[in-house]
C-alpha cells in the first residue's frame, strides 16, 4: 500500500489532484461546507472547555485539497477570542497535495518555494517544516512531512479520512496457526494481474507483533501498526501537552475482516492489484485497535457514527440558516449534501467519528458525543 499510495515518482497520491468528480472519491468536507463548520465549531468548543488556552496549534492530518482546514479558519475567524491563537499544521507527504492545500489556503503558489520543499529545515522556531505562508484569513499555515516534525505544543489534532489509507498488514488463520499474507508476483500469464497474495509458510517479523485476542473468532485480521504508532506519538502529546483529537473515517470496531480495497473513477475495486499507481487503496479503520493503542494516555470518546455525531453538532439548525441565506437554486444541493453526510444508506452509518481528551476526573463529554436532546 505504502509503495503504490505514495512511492516519490508513481505513487498514487503523489503527482495528481485524485479528488472530486474527476478524480476516484469525493470526500465529507467537499460535499457540503456545513460539514467543515460543524467541525470548526467543534474545535472551538473543545478549546474553551480547556481553559482558553493562549496559542492552539491546529494539526491536520493528510488534509486532501486542504478544503476542510478551508473551512476551520473560515469559523475561527469568527471568534474574536481566537485572535492571534491559532496555527495551522498540515502533515502532508505529497508535492502536488501541498500545492493544492497552498493554493487553497493562502493563494497562488510561487515556484521559488519548491525549491526549498525537498529537505526540511530548521528554522528561527526550530521547527521542521518544508512550506509556510499566511492563510487568506491571517492564520500562519505550515507544512511537515511527519507528525514527529511538528511542535508538541498544546494541539487540536484533525485526521479525516487518513488512517484508512495507511499500510495494513494482513494475517490468516490457518492449520498451522496465525500466518501473514503476502504479496507475490503471478507467473499465471492468463492473468491480467502481475501480483497475488500468497500466505507465509513460516512467522514472520510483522507476526512476532501481531496480537490477536483471544476472544477473538476472526480468521482473517487487518492491523495497521503505522496507524498504531501514529496514534500512540498523537495521544501521548495529548498527554503531555495537552488538547484534543478528532478522528473521522470509515471503519468498525474489531469485527470485519477483509476490506482491503481499490477505487477507480468513483468505482469499488475488490481485486486490489487493478490499475496499480492509478487506483486508491484502502481498509476500514479497526477503531478497537486505535482505542487499545491510545487508552493508556487519554480519554476516549466514541467511535459513533458520524450520522449521530453531526446531527448531534447540530446540523439541521445549520442547514435551515443556511437555506434562509442563499439563493433558491441552491436549496437543492444543499439539502442533497446533508442528506448524503447523515443519511443511513450513504454516508452516516459507515463513516465513524472519535475523540482524544487529556486524561481528566471531572465528567465530561466532548460535543458531539451526546445528543441535544439529553
Amino acid at each position: 500500500m505504502r509503495t503504490v499510495l505514495t512511492h516519490p515518482t508513481s505513487g498514487y497520491y503523489m503527482n495528481k489532484d485524485v479528488f472530486g468528480v474527476a478524480g476516484d472519491f469525493i470526500t465529507s468536507p467537499e460535499i457540503s461546507q456545513i460539514f467543515g463548520e460543524l467541525l470548526g465549531v467543534w474545535c472551538v468548543n473543545e478549546w474553551m472547555q480547556c481553559g482558553k488556552p493562549s496559542k492552539m496549534q491546529v494539526v491536520e492530518l493528510g488534509p486532501g485539497r486542504g478544503t476542510l482546514a478551508y473551512d476551520l479558519l473560515r469559523v475561527f475567524r469568527q471568534f474574536p477570542q481566537m485572535k492571534d491563537v491559532v496555527t495551522l499544521n498540515l502533515v502532508e507527504v505529497s508535492s502536488k497535495m501541498s500545492s493544492l492545500q497552498y493554493e487553497k489556503l493562502v493563494g497562488p503558489h510561487q515556484p521559488s518555494d519548491s525549491a526549498n520543499k525537498a529537505t526540511p529545515k530548521l528554522d528561527s522556531n526550530n521547527s521542521l517544516a518544508y512550506n509556510h505562508g499566511i492563510s487568506k484569513f491571517n492564520i500562519p499555515v505550515n507544512w511537515y512531512y511527519k507528525l514527529e516534525d511538528v511542535p508538541s505544543t498544546f494541539t487540536c489534532y484533525i485526521a479525516h479520512e487518513f488512517f484508512d489509507v495507511l499500510p495494513v498488514h494482513k494475517f490468516q488463520k490457518t492449520e498451522r496457526g496465525w500466518r501473514e499474507v503476502l504479496v507475490d508476483l503471478n507467473l499465471d500469464l492468463s492473468s491480467p494481474n502481475d501480483f497475488k497474495f500468497t500466505v507465509s509458510k513460516s512467522p514472520t517479523p510483522a507476526l512476532v507483533i501481531f496480537q490477536v485476542d483471544e476472544k477473538d473468532n476472526r480468521d482473517h485480521i487487518e492491523m495497521s501498526f503505522e496507524s498504531g504508532a501514529i496514534i500512540e506519538t498523537l495521544s501521548h502529546r495529548i498527554a503531555e501537552n495537552g488538547g484534543f483529537a478528532l478522528i473521522a473515517d470509515y471503519g468498525h470496531n474489531g469485527e470485519k475482516m477483509d476490506t482491503l480495497r481499490g477505487f477507480f473513477k468513483h468505482q469499488v475495486q475488490s481485486d486490489v492489484f487493478l490499475n496499480p499507481g492509478f487506483a486508491d487503496l484502502t481498509a476500514d479503520v479497526d477503531f478497537k485497535y486505535i482505542s487499545k493503542v491510545a487508552s493508556n494516555y487519554v480519554d476516549i470518546f466514541g467511535p459513533t457514527t458520524q450520522g449521530s455525531f453531526l446531527q448531534n453538532m447540530g446540523i439541521g439548525v445549520r442547514l435551515k440558516v443556511l437555506l434562509q441565506n442563499v439563493k433558491s437554486e441552491l436549496h437543492k444541493d444543499l439539502i442533497s449534501g446533508c442528506k448524503m453526510l447523515i443519511d443511513p444508506e450513504q454516508m452516516g452509518e459507515r463513516y465513524k467519528f472519535m475523540s482524544f481528551l487529556q486524561k481528566t476526573e471531572k465528567d465530561y463529554t466532548p460535543a458531539g458525543f451526546y445528543s441535544l436532546e439529553n
